[in-house]
């Protein structure tokens, strides 16, 4: 008895020392439960460990434990917090442990390993220029300091593959290399190791079925994806473009007839290069084209302010037209030349109008419509509100509007208003927005105009110093095209000076030390008196222009130019208010002294006899008629401007018994007298998309009311060059100088004197022929940029018995123009001449580089 009782205490004392140890170890150590047995706990406390980026208590609330629930172990509970955890996809291994029990009460912890986040990316294997685009996809998955998974790496190189794609490279290989960044704990770098491979091109389009439209044909419609057998255009398939590229063919086929043609299939497939390699792809479709119909009975139900027949000619459909739904549409409503039926009507007011163009019948080839029409009331306009204007004030733009409360609403009213706001030059045109809300229980329609104001002031600033005596050079200029005369007196309105009534005032000052001295002023008020549009221009300019030597030197020359002009201008109503009218009275004084000087050309009548000395007056009334559709003054893409205008001086020869045959050339033309007609025209349209064709034609003619004076030496025109002087010499000395692209003015032999392609004689006839290609880069109202290429020809006469529209110089070339608010219009042109009589082979004989600043050169 004795040893069993000792063996009992040896058991009691060894367990005793065993539960006490594992006590000293729970304190230290998480303790792993015994699940052979359920049981319930309290909550007591929750510990995270292992979280350096995660919130610990956003981890135990989504964990779900909260301290005094009841919690079963073994249960749902902790199954649940791991899934709830696991699903936040933040960590790449979670365990849940218990901390330690006292009685019931249970304390756990939450360990956590954290998944690396990222701190950079960067890529090898391509250009730098691409790393931007580049970014612009991988950060639609990646996030700087957020977590890298396997599923986020997919996605970026997957990105980063279908860019390439997209660019023809199919064959791409991106590979993501994860990094450990030692400079922060648990983070990591992606490195984007990219093979692009070869470009894979389209080697061939085919089709099958189309047995009316040729495969050219069909291959030309699809602008986008082309076969790189075409020399200087690009071959690649993006999916997108693809499909859009496959509806122009069938919207090509309803064009033409065949309403129900359609693709069947089309297979795309890389060819098997001859060592079996994937090469180009191949593009096949079969079309199933369907039978060509025609227009047959077309029938108006529902028409009673116009009749049939005046609907027809605005339809212009005729039975045994090709059936073309496109063009129906177009002729129904909103045509671009508004010539449709829903422009007839909403001209007239009726907003509310509707028409459905119904098939009624399909048999064999034929399609019969009936046209159902809904023509409403008529609707009248009850407010007119402008918006954005915050510097020019509302009356400027409201005189400019065709719309106007409680007249009835039409849709041409609109158009035209849009297209005044616009030639204002004070708005970004690509941001007028035009809103209409109508009240259909009132039968009113309210029209919002939104504007965004651009620069329109424009500054000319240039300065230096001149050796050999010249002293200062330079320009400064000032054109402010929304002045206020009437806030000059009120400081507050000045920004820097008083705007936004639409006046235009301009100041230039021009000076070559004292070779030459410029200054002039000009000013507008388009709106005189504020009720009509009847325009004031009042402007004066002084010239001097001088050899340069001292005053008192016998070898001294000067020309002195001085004038004053005031036009009056009107809208007319007839035949149609695009029209304008201004009229001009222009007093000229010149003054020659000595003035043998020029290297620009001296004054010299048809006779070749030099005027050099006298004062000469000139005194002149200019009529000007003008008509303009444009939509843009600064990059017009549609409608023309022509202009006439004749400017006369009074006979004053006839009034006089003087034999001028025996006068010397300062008596002959001491007070001008002549005839001048020019005529300008002006036309633009949209090809296709944003490219643009302008056609432009000038004539100009200077005539003498007698024979015995002859022509005047002045007011003549010199053809050639890059019409850059007409503003510094050119309207100062009485000479209108215009440009030809690709001639200088010695490359015309009547400009030429006694032979000389330098000693350059004004005529008075010339003729310019232009047409351009434009094309925009950039239609941002703060730089509007856009290329051109052109072909001109121009030419020069002497004698109206000697010209000939048909005999002109001929020049092609391409350029580039930049219109900056502030400084107006900056650019070049290169030009090659095919008719110079002096020039080589050589294309640098045959070429002229013109620089164009300021303005656009006649």
């Amino acid at each position: 008895m004795k040893k069993i009782f000792g063996f009992i205490l040896l058991l009691f004392a060894f367990a005793h020392v065993g539960k006490l140890a594992a006590q000293t170890s729970t304190d230290t150590i998480p303790q792993v439960m015994d699940y052979s047995k359920a049981k319930d706990y309290e909550i007591g406390g929750v510990r995270v460990t292992g979280a350096n980026f995660s919130d610990p208590t956003a981890i135990i609330s989504i964990a779900g434990f909260r301290v005094g629930d009841r919690i079963r172990i073994p249960g749902g509970e902790i199954p649940r917090a791991l899934k709830a955890l696991y699903k936040l996809s933040l960590f790449t291994d979670i365990q849940i442990f218990k901390e330690k029990t006292i009685g019931d009460v249970i304390f756990l912890e939450i360990s956590v390993v954290e998944r690396p986040r990222l701190t950079t990316h960067s890529f090898k294997g391509v250009k730098k220029g691409t790393h931007d685009d580049l970014n612009e996809e991988v950060n639609k998955y990646l996030i700087k300091g957020g977590i890298v998974t396997e599923a986020i790496k997919a996605s970026a190189a997957f990105g980063i593959e279908q860019y390439f794609i997209d660019k023809g490279y199919y064959d791409v290989d991106v590979k993501v290399d994860e990094l450990a960044d030692t400079t922060r704990i648990n983070s990591v770098k992606l490195v984007f190791n990219i093979d692009r491979r070869t470009k894979v091109k389209i080697d061939d389009i085919t089709f099958s079925g189309n047995t009316n439209i040729k495969d050219r044909k069909l291959r030309s419609l699809m602008k986008e994806t082309r076969r790189k057998k075409r020399i200087f255009a690009g071959s690649k398939l993006i999916r997108a473009e693809y499909e859009g590229d496959k509806k122009k063919i069938i919207t090509y086929y309803n064009k033409v007839g065949f309403r129900d043609a359609r693709i069947v299939e089309d297979s795309i497939w890389r060819a098997t290069e001859k060592d079996g390699s994937k090469g180009n792809l191949l593009i096949h479709m079969d079309i199933d084209e369907g039978s060509r119909y025609y227009f047959r009975n077309i029938i108006w139900k529902g028409n009673s302010i116009y009749a049939t027949k005046d609907l027809d000619n605005v339809l212009g459909i005729k039975k045994g037209d090709v059936y073309n739904a496109e063009m129906l549409e177009t002729r129904l409503r909103f045509s671009q030349d508004g010539r449709d039926v829903s422009s007839l009507y909403m001209d007239n007011g009726y907003l509310f109008f509707n028409v459905d163009p119904i098939e009624v019948a399909v048999a064999s080839d034929s399609i019969d419509l009936e046209l159902r029409i809904f023509e409403g009331p008529q609707a009248s306009i009850d407010k007119v509100t402008i918006r954005g204007n915050d510097r020019t004030h509302e009356h400027v733009i409201r005189r400019e509007l065709f719309t106007v409360p409680g007249e009835k609403f039409s849709r041409s009213d609109i158009i035209r208003s849009q297209r005044q706001i616009i030639n204002l030059g004070y708005f970004n045109p690509e941001n007028l927005g035009i809103n209409t809300p109508v009240n259909p229980q009132r039968g009113t329609v309210d029209i919002e105009y939104t504007v965004e104001e651009k620069p329109s002031d424009q500054l000319e600033l240039s300065a230096g110093w001149g050796g050999k005596g010249r002293g200062v050079i330079g320009t400064l200029g000032v054109a402010f095209n929304n002045f206020s005369a009437r806030n000059i007196f009120n400081r507050d309105t000045w920004s820097p000076l008083p705007q936004g009534d639409g006046q235009r005032l301009s100041l230039r000052a021009q000076t070559n030390g004292r070779f030459f001295q410029s200054y002039n002023i000009s000013f507008t008020e388009p709106w005189l008196g504020g009720k009509k549009p009847n325009s004031l221009t009042v402007a004066g300019f002084v010239s001097i222009l001088s050899n340069g030597y001292n005053r008192n030197s016998e070898f001294y020359g000067k020309l002195t130019n001085g004038g004053v002009t005031v036009s009056l201008g009107t809208r007319l109503k007839v035949p149609d208010d695009n029209f304008v009218s201004s009229t001009a009275l222009n007093l000229q004084v010149i003054k020659l002294q000595n003035y043998v000087f020029s290297s620009r050309g001296l004054f010299r009548t048809d006779e070749g006899e030099t005027v050099s000395e006298g004062n000469f007056r000139n005194f002149s009334i200019t009529q000007t008629i003008a008509r303009t559709t444009i939509n843009n003054p600064i990059f017009p893409q549609e409608g023309s401007r022509v202009q006439l205008s004749v400017q006369l001086t009074p006979p004053y020869s006839l009034f006089s018994k003087k034999d001028y045959g025996d006068l010397a050339p300062s008596e002959r033309f001491k007070y001008l007298e002549y005839h001048k007609w020019k005529v300008a025209a002006e036309w633009y349209q949209t090809l296709v998309g944003k490219l643009v064709i302008k056609a432009d034609a000038k004539f100009g003619f200077l005539g003498t009311y007698n024979d015995e004076i002859g022509i005047a030496p002045f007011e003549r025109f010199q053809l050639g060059g890059d019409g850059l002087n007409n503003q510094q010499f050119g309207y100062f000395t009485g000479t209108e100088i215009i440009s030809s692209r690709g001639y200088k003015p010695g490359d015309y032999e009547n400009n030429q004197f006694k032979g000389s392609t330098t000693d350059i004689n004004a005529t008075p006839l010339y003729q310019k022929v232009t047409l351009e290609l434009r094309y925009p880069l950039s239609l941002n109202p703060s730089s509007t940029i856009y290329a051109h290429m052109f072909a001109q020809g121009s030419n020069a006469w002497r004698k109206a018995r000697d010209y000939n529209p048909f005999d002109m110089k001929r020049s092609v070339g391409a350029g580039l123009r930049v219109f900056l608010p502030m400084f107006g219009v900056l650019g070049f042109d290169y030009g090659i001449g095919f008719d110079k009589a002096s020039a080589t082979n050589k294309l640098s004989s045959l070429a002229t580089f013109n620089i164009v600043l300021g303005f656009e050169p006649e």
